[in-house]
């Protein structure tokens, strides 16, 4: 894999390392292509249950590569991570600042952990570009639709503990903390079924746009291939034997 991004695994937690430090982890080719490996490696793997995205250095991720994107254009499978994201949960770790395309590439994550002070927004307006990479789609369903309009229209930020409040996070944490806070939650996370964590992580994003009726609809098969599995049958043996359960993911 690529040095743009590193990989750690720590038990059944995948830790996932933007790594362009001496560019604050903007993204170019390089650094997409290498994130889409890293997720690979994390849902290909039964014996990985939960990823953490961070970045090294001083913050978690500026967005595009500017200098690259005068030169080539758009970086080559970055839409795949904006789009397809991943499949198993992955927890955000965000140190300083996650801007532009950062905050997007923060926002393929279930949970956000951030450090104090940490600023989050979408500055494409001021460049002359657009947040195409689904910030603008997805923050107005994790945030007040005014304060959404407002970071798009505007390009500021909010900080950390303003999205804490909003609820677009889940953690403020002090400063240089944030990753082992977010380790800390992935690891709960993971001592969880992996079928069952899968697809309670599905029937929650699908519930934006949908009636119940449809949502009946998509959790009857996730319902039935975690009832029918191995794991369920561990879970309840476990829980009877009184002695913490094997899982397999199977």
């Amino acid at each position: 894999m690529s040095e743009a991004v590193l990989t750690e695994r720590r038990g059944a937690v995948l830790i996932i390392t933007l790594n362009r430090p001496e560019a604050m982890n903007a993204i170019n080719s390089d650094l997409a292509e290498a994130l889409i490996a890293a997720l690979d490696q994390l849902d290909g793997d039964d014996s990985l249950s939960v990823g953490v995205l961070t970045g090294n250095g001083r913050g978690f991720c500026a967005g595009m590569d500017l200098k690259a994107f005068a030169k080539s254009g758009a970086p080559t499978g970055l839409q795949r991570v904006f789009e397809d994201g991943c499949v198993k949960p992955l927890v955000g770790a965000i140190e300083g600042f996650a801007l532009a395309g950062g905050l997007e590439v923060a926002l393929i994550c279930d949970l956000l952990v951030a450090a104090e002070g940490a600023k989050l927004g979408i500055p494409e307006v001021r460049v002359g570009l657009l947040a195409a990479g689904g910030a603008l789609m997805r923050l107005p369903q994790r945030l007040p639709a005014n304060v959404a309009m407002e970071l798009g229209l505007t390009g500021d930020p909010i900080t950390a503990e303003q999205a804490l409040t909003f609820g677009l996070i889940n953690r403020v944490t002090p400063k240089g903390e944030a990753l082992a806070a977010a380790i800390a939650l992935a690891e709960r996370i993971a001592t969880n079924a992996p079928l069952s964590i899968i697809a309670s992580k599905q029937i929650v994003r699908a519930t934006q746009g949908r009636t119940e009726a449809e949502l009946w609809d998509l959790q009857r098969p996730l319902m039935a291939k975690v009832f029918r599995s191995a794991d369920s049958l561990e879970g309840a043996t476990s829980f009877a034997e009184k002695r913490p359960p094997v899982w397999t993911g199977h």
